[in-house]
């Protein structure tokens, strides 16, 4: 899985007067319900102690970067920016400059330019390596965090490492303070920041490995039997898709079946803790619900119209829903998750935890980096932006529709149960530079489309691609006799939806090496 950059956006913890450095005194003000609480970080062991609380969980195998301004006097911690560490020590000049660069950049952008930076460079040892061995090994990676940092004119005034219990601070050698064995990390939650931000409502969610396992899919005896389940699926389904007429019959389908799902999560009995929960959603939801759900959404108007279920009695469900299919992507349909994490991600967001947003959309784009409406979520959620700008388009698209989840798509339904189909329009669709092939994702791996193909009595002479709405002219299926008034056709919606996000975003996404796929 690919690691990509993460900040907070605007969120601050609170505030530090004068700079943070050994031995100095500084205080961390934590907003809780009416009442301000002040406390004081008088050592990088505080500050080691702090991490997880600015980030909101525990960090693994992260570089990790906290911004400081000053306001009135005193220091103010900024954003936040996560990285995982690169194996390769020669990508890490490369990393320190993307994680510097972005997290400054991004905080020019929302008028509060860091004035100093906190590091920390989280990794536990290897076999037969101690945690000394790891900050030594680390040390190089620092000071690039260090040059990068001076080169923008932000100074670092405390990185430190943290492996194995213990931390390192690679600014400051006084003995007293920062022995060369390191300084033993306190058992988590007893320290007095640990209290303070559990009385302020502050959570510290557990490792981020474990927030990831709520959307890897496992290996074992379930996952052979989930990926049989998919290619059963797609000899039938995507065969469907790509043929225009049945098009809009899967994407009814995938819509209601989704919906009743939602309606089992909901009713199901509650249970405690996040591993039990994830159990009982994947034991609702049978292996060829998941494959018929996972391949429907692989069309994008589809996967637009599942977005809808963002807020209100509908988050929650859906969620757990987007959830249970990302674990269901096993192995060669790795690359279906980019759709069921983009929307885990965007019902997150929409939801308030910026935490489970940011991760899930970048373990979307690590699925797929083209995938351009996680690309815009990505972005837009990282900026700290406000995300309801997007609910408003999709709640016009769905008041549009008669407020209904299902209902017909991209169309108009008659009194005689008839569905009136309009041209696409094609302009609203990210545009392929002259010259530059667009490249396409194949909706079921290889060896299932060689299989459908042998069933149909010929091989196909090359991938099938992630089915879109036709360039122009009308859907095949033609337009049904009845009345009917016009309305936005699905290639229209998805364009205003992505529009909606990248205005969220501010609009910069790129296209360099290939088309960004939505």
């Amino acid at each position: 899985m690919t690691n990509h950059s993460e900040t907070t956006g605007s969120s601050e913890n609170g505030d530090i007067p004068g700079s943070v450095t050994p031995g100095r005194t500084a205080r961390t003000r934590y907003d809780g319900p009416g009442d301000e609480h002040q406390i004081t970080l008088r050592t990088p062991a505080e500050l080691a102690d702090a991490l997880p609380y600015l980030l909101g969980y525990r960090p693994e195998d992260s570089i990790v970067l906290a911004a400081l301004r000053d306001r009135d006097g005193r220091g103010r911690f900024g954003g936040r920016a996560r990285l995982g560490i690169p194996a390769n020590a020669d990508d890490w000049a490369g990393a320190a400059a993307q994680l510097v660069h972005g997290l400054v950049t991004g905080s020019e952008r929302r008028g509060v330019r860091p004035e100093q930076m906190v590091a920390y460079l989280c990794q536990e040892p290897a076999q037969g390596e101690t945690g000394r061995e790891v900050m030594e090994r680390l040390r190089p990676l620092a000071q690039k965090l260090r040059v990068e940092c001076g080169a923008l004119d932000v100074p670092v005034v405390e990185a430190l490492c943290i492996s194995a219990g213990r931390f390192w601070s690679y600014c400051c050698d006084e003995e007293a303070c920062c022995p060369a064995e390191g300084v033993p990390m306190g058992l988590p939650g007893t320290s007095v920041l640990a209290a303070a931000a559990t009385y302020a409502g502050i959570q510290v969610r557990g490792s981020l490995s474990e927030l990831r396992a709520r959307l890897l899919p496992g290996e074992n005896a379930t996952a052979r039997e989930q990926e049989a389940a998919l290619d059963a699926a797609a000899v039938t389904v995507v065969s469907r898709i790509l043929d225009d007429a049945g098009r809009s019959d899967v994407a009814e389908e995938t819509l209601d079946l989704a919906q009743r799902v939602m309606r089992r999560l909901a009713d199901a009995p509650p249970v405690s803790g996040m591993p039990a929960e994830d159990l009982r959603d994947d034991q609702l939801l049978a292996h060829d619900e998941a494959a018929a759900l996972i391949l429907g959404l692989q069309d994008r108007t589809t996967r637009d119209r599942a977005a809808e279920w963002m807020e209100g009695d509908e988050a929650g469900p859906a969620l757990r829903l987007w959830r249970a299919l990302a674990r269901r992507c096993v192995r060669s349909y790795g690359e279906h998750a980019a759709a069921p994490l983009t929307l885990a991600g965007w019902v997150a967001w929409s939801a308030g935890d910026e935490l489970e947003a940011r991760e899930a959309l970048a373990m979307a784009l690590g699925a797929d980096p083209d995938y351009l409406f996680a690309r815009l979520l990505h972005q837009a959620c990282n900026e700290g932006l406000d995300p309801e700008s997007v609910r408003r388009c999709l709640r016009a698209e769905r008041g549009g529709r008669g407020g209904g989840g299902g209902g017909a798509a991209d169309g108009e339904e008659q009194a005689d149960g008839s569905v009136k189909r309009e041209p696409a329009v094609s302009s609203s669709a990210p545009q392929v530079p002259a010259g530059r092939r667009r490249r396409t994702r194949s909706v079921v791996p290889a060896d299932a489309v060689r299989r459908r193909a042998r069933a149909q009595g010929r091989e196909p002479g090359g991938r099938i691609g992630r089915p879109r709405t036709p360039a122009g002219g009308e859907r095949p299926g033609g337009a049904r006799t009845g009345r009917t008034r016009s309305r936005a056709t699905g290639a229209e919606a998805t364009g205003r939806r992505e529009a909606c996000a990248e205005r969220t975003s501010g609009g910069e996404h790129g296209t360099e090496g290939g088309e960004e796929r939505a």
